[in-house]
């Protein structure tokens, strides 16, 4: 099985790239959690620390796709080493900001700031694959690995910043976390030899290369559905272990859906498919709303951290898909832009589900709440049937 990872990570400077992503991405998992930490330890508010939170993270949608879309008109190694720059100083001014008592709202300008400012290298480092790789079954594999290393930055990610902040001192993890972006980042951009050329989103005759919309916007709303899955499922298992009595396990559980998730990833790349991705994509996508049905019937910790582990089996290879059909079907010049419009779905989808979960939870408990991710679930997959593949050459124009 690992002789297909193997073999893309020989291309020249496909490892290093890689490696560097993976450092960079770190703080996409851990900014999130390391400003409620830093923010109710100095201030005793859950109240601000969330809605610091959900600044950065509502920033970070808002202008993801206007990331993607820079990055493919002006190249990789002009706009990630800017953005990045100015998300660490941003997120540095933030913690200054609550460390020093400043007035409130500069503590939110500045998380905004940060989120506005956090690149998308999840989406170039997918790009980077697609402009390395020419056979389609390489490519799964490729996207499959970066699948993989996302949810080991899930894994990773959260447990540090709570190790630094609590272990050491409030401000350390989101430390950590610039450090990481900064040094992640800029060692990606400097990898020129395997960086795709920078297209023209604007073309010197006026016209924009055409965004396949009938293909975008439906993958756009399954991610939206599954991002609601995810922020309703990760508040509700925090509830669930909770009223267990073993708040402890709450990190175990989500890391028993990240393993599942992180093994069917390795499979996926591995595998030779029959089916298209679309096909892959609306399975999937009906896997995972049928594993958020027993959920609300676990009444037992080792259940159901196997049946997490069971459901994490669905998410990779549904996300696989979904980014496969992006990259066969949306032009080069625009291919960062389409993958973070999805990238913008998932996160724009975390925070109305972790929302609507917890007031469920509020009101009928956490087994109440699971169905919050089933809805989410169900309608991704419904979502899932519009989705088509649209084969858009490479090179395409709108004169052409």
């Amino acid at each position: 099985m690992l002789d297909s990872y193997r073999r893309v990570l020989s291309r020249p400077g496909a490892l290093a790239f890689s490696s560097a992503a993976l450092v960079a991405r770190l703080p996409i998992s851990m900014v999130g959690l390391g400003i409620v930490l830093l923010v109710e330890g100095r201030t005793g508010s859950y109240g601000l620390a969330g809605t610091v939170s959900a600044v950065f993270v509502l920033s970070e949608a808002a202008f993801a796709v206007l990331h993607g879309r820079w990055v493919d008109h002006h190249g990789q190694a002009r706009v990630l080493p800017l953005a990045i720059s100015v998300f660490g100083a941003g997120l540095a001014l933030m913690m200054l900001a609550v460390e020093q008592d400043w007035a409130r709202p500069w503590t939110h300008v500045f998380a905004a700031v940060a989120g506005a400012a956090l690149p998308q290298v999840g989406a170039s480092v997918r790009t980077r694959w697609s402009h390395l790789l020419d056979d389609a079954g390489e490519k799964q594999t490729a996207f499959a690995l970066e699948a993989v290393l996302d949810e080991v930055v899930f894994v990773v990610g959260p447990v540090l910043v709570t190790l630094l902040a609590t272990g050491w001192h409030p401000v350390a993890g989101l430390t950590v976390a610039v450090v990481t972006g900064l040094v992640g980042t800029y060692a990606f951009a400097a990898q020129r030899s395997t960086e795709p050329p920078a297209g023209r989103s604007a073309p010197s005759g006026g016209d924009r290369t055409p965004m396949p919309w009938r293909l975008v916007l439906p993958l756009a709303v399954v991610c939206l559905t599954l991002g609601a899955l995810f922020g309703a499922a990760e508040v509700t298992t925090v509830a669930f272990a909770e009223e267990q009595g073993q708040r402890w396990v709450a990190g175990w559980l989500l890391a028993a859906w990240s393993l599942g998730s992180l093994v069917a990833g390795l499979v996926t790349g591995a595998v030779v498919w029959r089916r298209g991705p679309d096909v892959r994509l609306r399975w999937g996508s009906a896997a995972m709303a049928a594993t958020m049905a027993p959920l609300m019937f676990v009444s037992s910790v080792p259940v159901m951290a196997l049946v997490l582990l069971v459901g994490g089996l669905a998410v990779a290879p549904t996300l696989i898909s979904a980014m496969t059909m992006v990259e066969q079907g949306v032009p080069s010049a625009r291919l960062t832009e389409g993958m973070a419009i999805l990238h913008t779905g998932i996160v724009a989808g975390v925070a109305p589900g972790a929302s609507i979960a917890g007031f469920v939870v509020d009101h009928s408990g956490a087994s109440a709440a699971y169905a919050v991710a089933l809805a989410g679930g169900v309608l991704g997959a419904l979502a899932a049937q519009a989705a088509r593949p649209t084969r858009t050459p490479r090179s395409v124009s709108v004169r052409a």
